[in-house]
């Protein structure tokens, strides 16, 4: 997984666990894109303390997600409900409607799912 968006992620799912400033910076550093230095420039703090509070909180983010797999498993689910959609998809066309219509449930439920 690209580091980004691997960073980007696990943020998703763990970022109230990071301090004000270290969602601050990552949300500078992650989302607006922005170079330490530029970071430490909009925050008035030092470059170095922009680098060590983005350094913790992606241990941290990573360390969650050793811990728990939460990404990890919502990665697997997403790519079988997708398999399972191209079966269903594949199954609703067939002339028989106790074939077609339970094809048809399912992804109405996957597409619930997905929402």
């Amino acid at each position: 997984m690209e580091d980004a968006l691997e960073m980007t992620l696990l943020f998703d799912y763990y970022g109230e666990l990071l301090t004000s400033r270290q969602q601050m910076c990552f949300d500078l550093r992650y989302n607006q894109d922005l170079s330490l230095g530029e970071i430490a420039q909009e925050l008035n703090v030092s470059r170095q303390g922009v680098y060590d509070n983005l350094s913790r909180a992606e241990t941290l983010l990573r360390n969650m997600e050793e811990k728990t797999g939460c990404v990890r498993r919502d990665i697997a689910c997403r790519r079988a409900m997708r398999e399972l959609a191209e079966e269903a998809k594949r199954l609703a066309d067939f002339p028989d409607e106790q074939v077609s219509g339970p094809a048809r449930r399912m992804l109405s439920i996957i597409s619930n799912l997905e929402e």
